[in-house]
């Protein structure tokens, strides 16, 4: 069995402020070490659970925060942006039977997490068929798009059920709640544990029901916090100015939608 783990930050326990997000800041290294044990708690589960390859994609900021040395010697890390399409997912291919996403966190214009956001903070929201798009969906979407599916995601509260409500199959842990501006979280060492439990579960059963449904065509919308990025992003083939600061895009394809994305998003 294959497994590909996505890992994030602003979902990881614990974690409040961007500056803990921030490489340079001198907050950051807790956090990294915790995104760093969440990871290394999925991929032990994922292990033991009879997965014999295991790929991690660093998936936050500048992709350079997991700690190679305190994850299992048996992974392989995939660091730093590729530049393909499929971003936080580079590396994944229809030959990984589940997809995990580890610090994963409530999508741009939501509550849930001080930190919710979508893909950058240019923009207010983004939409796909009107529903408000996480990270987690855009990227679901298109590990649905290759046919894998998805076995676990652990973020914030809010995002977990957004998650059980898009399919509850996937199994989830939340890793926090966001109280307006502020975060309560349990132990470490408690979500630590429960990620590994419920991916070794997981990871046991028959997956074929976890795949996100995949649309048949897209609408999406994105409204961005200054008109002037609308207006560039207006000149991508196919994208429409609806008013001063939203644009939208259709199509039939999801490939093309996030061909777009690396454009105007």
């Amino acid at each position: 069995m294959k497994v590909f783990i996505s890992a994030d930050i602003e979902g990881v326990n614990n974690i409040l402020t961007w500056d803990e997000t921030d490489l340079k800041a001198p907050e950051y290294q807790y956090f990294r070490k915790q995104m760093t044990n969440e990871v290394a708690y999925a991929a032990k589960a994922s292990h033991d659970a009879g997965c014999d390859e295991i790929l991690i994609k660093d998936a936050h900021d500048s992709a350079r925060n997991l700690i190679l040395t305190d994850l299992p010697d048996y992974v392989k890390l995939h660091r730093g942006w590729q530049g393909c399409l499929c971003s936080m997912m580079a590396g994944l291919d229809k030959s990984f039977d589940a997809v995990i996403f580890i610090g994963y966190h409530s999508p741009a214009s939501s509550n849930g997490n001080p930190l919710s956001h979508t893909m950058d903070l240019r923009n207010v929201y983004v939409k796909i068929n009107g529903i408000l798009a996480s990270e987690f969906y855009i990227n679901a979407l298109y590990a649905s798009y290759l046919g894998v599916p998805i076995a676990f995601l652990s973020g914030d509260e809010n995002l977990t059920k957004i998650v059980k409500e898009t399919n509850p199959l996937i199994a989830t842990v939340a890793t926090k709640t966001g109280v307006g501006g502020a975060v309560i979280s349990k132990h470490p060492n408690v979500t630590n544990q429960e990620i590994y439990n419920q991916v070794k579960v997981v990871l046991k059963k028959d997956l074929k029901d976890n795949i996100v449904k995949l649309p048949k065509h897209f609408d999406v919308e994105i409204r961005y916090k200054k008109f002037t990025d609308a207006y560039n992003a207006s000149f991508y083939p196919g994208v429409k100015l609806i008013s001063d600061d939203t644009i939208q895009f259709s199509h039939d394809d999801y490939y093309e939608v996030l061909r777009a994305f690396k454009f105007i998003l």
